[in-house]
């Protein structure tokens, strides 16, 4: 079956993981507490609160226990949704009052607005919120890139190394998973994607990448047409 979508993952694929360790999660730590307090009572960030509690298994958990909590899972860097919520509306603001600009490859700019043109259908897929996913390619460095996107996928669909998830996608897509390639700079995710019946295709951005996979170190590389 011919490609017809291209689903993509951000941090080292279409973005630099500089970019999300360096600039958006020391953002985000640095304003999360203030941010929580001033806006605790609004029914997004009260959902989000409460879902993290019961994430933590401590439904209980006053406002400061509860902060404790998502700074130490933004520490372990790890993919809680709840926590995702928060951050994505914490980055908002920051976009908003211009102190943050998305950083997207020159190259993966490009091939997208190519890819656009010809038709192909473009997706993203990231452990970070659709919220965040929206502000780094609506408010990027290129400018607002967000017309060249069909939809946005993240772990609401479930978790990015299982293949069901991308099963998800490829319905929520209404496609078959053949004619949809993914892209990520990650080879479990890659594993999974392609389990699910996916075409796939690595990124190792000056990087090596060890993955039984068609591998790339540019998105100028890639011709959705020969997979």
């Amino acid at each position: 079956m011919p490609i017809k979508a291209i689903l993509t993952d951000i941090e080292g694929t279409t973005s630099a993981v500089s970019f999300v360790y360096d600039v958006l999660f020391p953002y985000a730590a640095a304003r999360l507490p203030a941010f929580v307090h001033e806006h605790e009572a609004e029914p997004e960030v009260a959902q989000a609160l409460a879902a993290a509690r019961e994430e933590a298994g401590e439904p209980g958990a006053d406002l400061e226990r509860t902060l404790e909590l998502l700074l130490g899972w933004m520490k372990e860097d790890r993919k809680v949704t709840p926590l995702k919520a928060l951050q994505g509306q914490v980055w908002q603001q920051g976009y908003a009052q211009g102190e943050l600009k998305g950083h997207v490859y020159p190259d993966a700019v490009a091939a997208l607005e190519r890819w656009h043109r010809s038709g192909y259908g473009l997706y993203v897929y990231s452990s970070g919120s659709i919220q965040a996913q929206k502000l780094i390619f609506g408010c990027s460095e290129a400018g607002d890139l967000s017309g060249l996107f069909s939809g946005y996928f993240d772990t609401t669909s479930g978790p990015k190394r299982e293949a069901h998830s991308y099963g998800r996608i490829a319905a929520a897509i209404d496609l078959a998973p053949e004619q949809i390639l993914f892209l990520s700079d990650v080879a479990a995710e890659l594993d999974a994607a392609r389990l699910a019946g996916m075409k796939t295709c690595g990124l190792a951005r000056g990087t090596s990448l060890q993955a039984n996979h068609p591998i790339v170190d540019s998105f100028a590389a890639i011709d959705p047409g020969h997979f």
